[in-house]
């Protein structure tokens, strides 16, 4: 645990949440193109598409707690 107060939770949280919002505006582009899909191909690539934005937030967690951007053994 940290013994002192660090910026990098508040400017971690400050870049996710620009990275979230820059995602989100990629993503609405694309619905014009993904539009024109079968509903079922809609719906998958909207699914992966929801989730994909979680595959690097366990590193960045870890950042922000740690300072590094390995993942301990342990966690």
């Amino acid at each position: 645990m940290r013994d002192k107060p660090t910026l990098r939770i508040p400017f971690g949280i400050l870049g996710l949440l620009f990275a979230l919002a820059v995602y989100a505006v990629l993503v609405a582009k694309a619905s014009d193109l993904i539009a024109g899909w079968h509903v079922l191909a809609q719906t998958v690539a909207y699914i992966v598409l929801g989730t994909i934005w979680l595959l690097p937030l366990k590193r960045f967690l870890v950042w922000m707690e740690t300072g590094s951007w390995r993942i301990p053994p342990n966690a």
